[in-house]
């Protein structure tokens, strides 16, 4: 199969991908989980005009010539407290004594602070005006009801949590989080933290990967199999049975011992795509087993890295419900020219982030040691196709990797 263009096969795995089931948890349990569904509010909050301050509730109109030279003199009538809401209403010459939260008297249709009134017995001494709404808090101002608070599919953060309990919710639905195999294929990798033999290498794509589904919340198991057919095939078949995804890393090429895609063919596993015009990453295959879909991962550590975070990493956020599904971004200036290797291609590179006159620099990083380079990363910026150069000064969009 001919390689296709890099935004044809991001738009092909976002349309092949589909969203998990969903499922309802008590809200201490959605921390970062994607709402599977809009959500409403179910009340007002606040649910009554409130006070935003301790002070008094007074009829503005009464207050409004007030001053230290000329003090205005209201007779309390009572205390209003949060959840304790005084019955008696503000009427000309009085005020009621009034706590932050604490609903707003009737009557009344400003606070003044305490500071600005002078307590004597049940007499206070007004030294400040209050324009009506002062040091109020409407009810709905927070959230109305029926108010959008959160989108399908936006990712419920602690911030949006603490808004939907505010909006009446205990439990919400969310998307499951889906399940990832992860699947090292050869013979010279080793899992670590066993003995090293001469020749071999850890499986560090294995911990990479593992590591950025891990940041996402998905549950993971790991495996590394030899590079025999029948331990690959016996491999995939135990994957898409416990899993909801796979990815597979090495044995992604058309080498005497890539036997990844060959025995996903066997399988019986619907091929989308097998190598893209992306560089690094190009062999990077995607398809369904089983309805299910499988990332196929070339085995070089940056072609590992970037073949997934470009078209696995989305596919994996689609699956698990996110309506935007990749990296975050940012603008960034470019502090030197890059070049790509070919121009029918996408080029990416790693970079860091300076901060210099008030722009937000991109470094590219040129080292030697492939790990390091990734290691030391905290973005990654495209050359598009048809581009050959960017120059340095240019304003480009980054991808956010910390």
């Amino acid at each position: 199969m001919n390689k296709i263009g890099f935004r044809e096969a991001l738009a092909i795995t976002l349309e092949n991908v589909l969203t998990l089931e969903s499922e309802t948890l008590s809200m201490s349990e959605c921390t970062d989980r994607v709402a599977a569904s809009d959500l409403y509010a179910i009340v007002d909050s606040p649910s009554v005009d409130a006070s935003l301050k301790d002070g008094y509730a007074v009829r503005s109109h009464e207050i409004d010539h007030a001053g230290p030279d000329n003090p205005v003199r209201l007779k309390v009538i009572g205390t209003a407290a949060a959840g304790q809401p005084c019955d008696q209403v503000v009427s000309e010459g009085t005020a009621i004594r009034i706590l932050t939260g604490a609903k707003i008297p009737d009557g009344a249709d400003a606070v003044v602070a305490e500071e600005f009134a002078i307590p004597d017995a049940d007499i206070i001494s007004v030294i400040n005006n209050a324009e009506p709404g002062r040091n109020i808090f409407p009810k709905g101002c927070d959230v109305a009801f029926q108010d959008l608070v959160a989108a399908r599919g936006a990712r419920l953060v602690p911030g949006l949590i603490g808004i939907l309990a505010a909006a009446g919710y205990s439990h919400i639905p969310v998307f499951k989080r889906p399940r990832v195999a992860i699947i090292a294929t050869g013979d010279e990798v080793v899992v670590p933290g066993r003995p090293l033999p001469e020749g071999k290498l850890y499986a560090s794509n294995l911990a990479t990967l593992n590591a950025w589904c891990s940041r996402y919340g998905m549950p993971t198991s790991m495996d590394i199999v030899n590079d025999r057919p029948e331990v690959v095939l016996n491999m995939l078949k135990w994957a898409v049975k416990n899993h909801d995804a796979i990815l597979t890393s090495g044995g992604a090429w058309t080498g005497d011992r890539d036997f990844v895609v060959a025995m996903l063919k066997t399988l019986g596993w619907k091929q989308y795509f097998h190598r893209i015009r992306i560089g690094p990453g190009k062999a990077i295959g995607f398809g369904l087993l089983d309805g299910k879909p499988v990332f196929v991962l070339p085995g070089g550590p940056p072609s590992n890295l970037l073949a997934f975070l470009q078209i696995a990493l989305p596919g994996l956020l689609k699956l698990g419900g996110y309506h935007s599904p990749g990296l975050p971004e940012m603008q960034v200036k470019l502090e030197r020219t890059v070049s790509a290797r070919e121009l029918d291609w996408t080029q990416f590179i790693f970079g860091v982030f300076k901060k210099e006159d008030g722009h937000t620099l991109f470094s590219p990083i040129e080292l030697e040691s492939r790990l390091r380079s990734i290691s030391m990363a905290e973005g990654v910026i495209a050359i598009p196709e048809g581009v050959l150069k960017i120059d340095a000064g240019s304003i480009v969009s980054a991808q956010l990797l910390v």
